[in-house]
């Protein structure tokens, strides 16, 4: 079965063609990233009509590098949320015009499912249940995959994301957007606990998160010294933010798992991308007798790719959409 998926939550246009849930015969990607540097972030107005211009023409190459054409497409899956609504919108409205005219299956994908089914690409043998750490720009939680499209959430943040965090401290820094990269390479050779930064915990709530604190507190770092003309170690602050995110996430991760009774734990999001979350989850899974599946870094970052994925598995659950299908920039997962 060939699935026709659509990415267009964020600031990448992304189409790809999927075969059988496993297979990605194709994922073209146009990253807007440098067009949203100079402002420090994404600029959603832009994001929308970049990609408005950009989707068409991924299609054509899509399909193109897929070895594929139009008739032998047996499905369409696309984004509907949660992500920018209009950036949403561009990707629902047409891959409704594409299974309209195709006269194919609309089959709406969540965006974070997309996240953890990108695992089932890098890794043919992971199946569920097992236990997803879900890190990106914009969310960060810890779910129960039951099965492929029975999830839970186990605990999540109660404020920012982790790669918001990441991406707000790199602009006090000065370094580029987005600021995952820029933080983990100034990071290299820092002293990760010269900057003692604070770690949450939530009354109650052992699985939940919050990473407002930590941004404030290093962002206030940064511009003390700034105001006081006092030399800041940017590098060991980028290690002990890096730190900091880690030991709230790696931790949390390996309860949830213990909790849920399973011995599988997967990464998913763009933030799964940093080395020292990466490193710090192989040695907790390690310790815990817990078998770590971490996508490749390519499969990290929004593609359709995940979105073809996971669309096969809700296609066989009987998930479908018709043309009054819309775009919500909030939904459970």
């Amino acid at each position: 079965m060939n699935i026709l998926a659509f990415e267009s939550s964020c600031d990448e246009t992304a189409v790809a063609v999927v075969r059988d849930g496993r297979q990605a015969l194709s994922d073209a990607i146009l990253s807007q990233a440098d067009m949203h540097a100079i402002y420090g972030g994404v600029v959603p107005e832009i994001a929308s009509r970049r990609h408005v211009e950009a989707i068409a023409a991924l299609t054509d190459k899509a399909l193109a590098d897929a070895g594929v054409g139009k008739q032998d497409i047996d499905a369409v899956a696309v984004t509907y949320g949660p992500g920018l609504i209009g950036a949403l919108l561009v990707g629902v409205n047409f891959a409704k015009s594409a299974a309209y005219a195709l006269g194919k299956p609309l089959i709406p994908v969540h965006h974070l499912r997309g996240h953890i089914a990108a695992n089932y690409i890098a890794f043919p043998d992971l199946e569920p249940p097992f236990l997803a750490l879900c890190i990106s720009g914009g969310n960060s939680m810890l779910v129960d995959v039951r099965g492929y499209t029975d999830m839970s959430i186990m605990g999540c943040t109660r404020d920012d994301a982790a790669g918001e965090c990441f991406d707000k401290i790199a602009r006090a820094l000065g370094l580029p957007y987005p600021g995952g990269r820029p933080m983990q390479e100034l990071a290299e050779g820092g002293d990760d606990a010269k900057y003692p930064l604070p770690r949450a915990k939530i009354a109650g709530c052992a699985l939940d998160m919050s990473f407002s604190g930590l941004k404030t507190a290093a962002v206030n770092l940064v511009h003390n010294a700034q105001q006081k003309g006092e030399e800041l170690d940017r590098s060991s602050l980028a290690a002990s933010v890096a730190a900091a995110v880690s030991e709230e996430l790696v931790p949390r991760a390996i309860a949830a798992a213990k909790q849920c009774g399973y011995r599988t734990l997967a990464a998913a999001g763009g933030v799964a991308a940093n080395k020292r979350i990466r490193a710090d989850l192989e040695r907790a899974c390690g310790e815990n007798g817990i078998r770590l599946y971490l996508p490749p870094l390519p499969l990290c970052g929004d593609n359709g790719a995940m979105i073809g994925c996971q669309g096969y598995y809700e296609y066989l659950a009987g998930v479908r959409a018709d043309m009054s299908l819309n775009a919500y920039a909030n939904l459970e997962i």
